[in-house]
């Protein structure tokens, strides 16, 4: 199906030519990115919300996201759900986990799943996941799910992808010290402890919290103390605050200009906790529209693609319009022997490469 034709069954919203044009996204084949700038001209009006569910592989993450699927579809919203599998190193072939747990979703027309592998990405997502992303959002999806491959602690790539960052844990993601480390516990507005009927549930979520406190300042604000308040004579029980020191009552707690990450509970495979997790992410949209980091965040999102779509198209040119990989296999031979560098021999191809343009 030629470009055109692709782009006219857009506009009159047949599902087989977005499928056509996803392959056609992440193929980067001819015609590509006019389709993708199509996409981009029905954005601004579309209003989507996109979702990014990450977390260990085993943690759960595609049972949440068939669940969220089922309860968006309850509320009458339509749904596409981007879900990112490993691709092997050695065939370049993945095995398309995500879309078998999702078979059941995936028989609801105004449901779109797209299994993609990661063909060699880092950080989580396939090279073209935000793309296909808006080609979801541009069809006209209310509610735009993004699932990670799952690859542990380098997976941010969703935190710039998504308005709303989902952290999958279950009781073996370790112990409490996993919960400190900086990185992809850092890039979540939720965090969600699934299969929280097993042993360890509730310490994994308390670690959770106390970790979230400690970057806020309030640390043990969720735990609670290890003794019971002491009697007073009047017979009443308390703290510093009804023991004579300070005031008798405490002050009310005004609403926080900081997202603050819940820590909710989920069993998945029961559908137990969606219902809360969905509220949580609608509070959350709600909180970045207010504060006004949702037109922010989105501004930042498009300088990001679009330094992305130069690199690649800079890359492109390299490859394609110079010299640059006949002059590394002439020079590899003594790379290898160390009689040269890479960087001698990256120098002297940029060297050349610029005096190329400049001609």
């Amino acid at each position: 199906m030629s470009v055109e034709r692709i782009l006219e069954a857009l506009d009159r919203h047949e599902p087989a030519a977005l499928a056509r044009a996803i392959t056609l996204v992440e193929n980067q084949s001819d015609g590509f990115e006019r389709v993708l700038s199509h996409a981009h001209a029905r954005l601004a009006r579309a209003g989507a919300r996109r979702v990014g569910i990450t977390g260990p592989p085993g943690a759960g993450k595609s049972t949440l996201t068939e669940q969220l699927i089922q309860h968006y579809r309850a509320q009458g919203l339509s749904v596409g759900v981007v879900a990112v599998d490993p691709t092997s190193p050695f065939t370049g072939g993945a095995l398309l986990g995500d879309r078998i747990r999702m078979e059941s979703a995936s028989l609801d027309p105004h449901v779109f799943i797209r299994s993609m592998a990661t063909r060699g990405a880092h950080g989580g997502l396939a090279t073209t996941t935000e793309e296909v992303a808006d080609l979801l959002e541009a069809f006209g999806f209310a509610r735009i799910l993004v699932e990670t491959v799952g690859v542990g602690q380098t997976e941010r790539d969703i935190a710039r992808s998504a308005e709303t960052t989902v952290r999958v844990l279950v009781p073996e993601s370790g112990d409490g010290i996993q919960t400190l480390k900086a990185g992809v516990m850092e890039i979540a507005y939720v965090y969600v402890v699934n299969k929280s009927d097993r042993p360890g549930a509730d310490t994994l979520r308390q670690e959770v919290e106390v970790m979230l406190g400690i970057r806020r300042g309030n640390a043990f604000r969720h735990v609670a103390p290890h003794h019971a308040p002491r009697p007073r004579a009047d017979g009443r029980t308390g703290g510093l605050a009804d023991s004579g020191v300070g005031p008798s009552a405490s002050p009310p707690v005004r609403p926080s200009a900081v997202w603050e990450p819940p820590v909710l509970a989920t069993v998945a495979s029961r559908g137990e906790g969606i219902a809360d997790l969905a509220a949580a992410l609608d509070r959350h949209y709600a909180y970045l529209e207010a504060s006004g980091r949702l037109v922010e965040r989105r501004r930042q999102r498009l300088a990001a693609r679009t330094r992305a779509v130069l690199e690649r198209a800079v890359q492109r040119w390299l490859v394609e319009a110079t010299r640059a990989e006949e002059l590394l296999a002439q020079r590899l031979d003594e790379v290898v022997e160390g009689r040269r560098s890479p960087y001698d021999v990256a120098a002297e191809i940029l060297d050349q490469v610029k005096a190329g343009a400049a001609r």
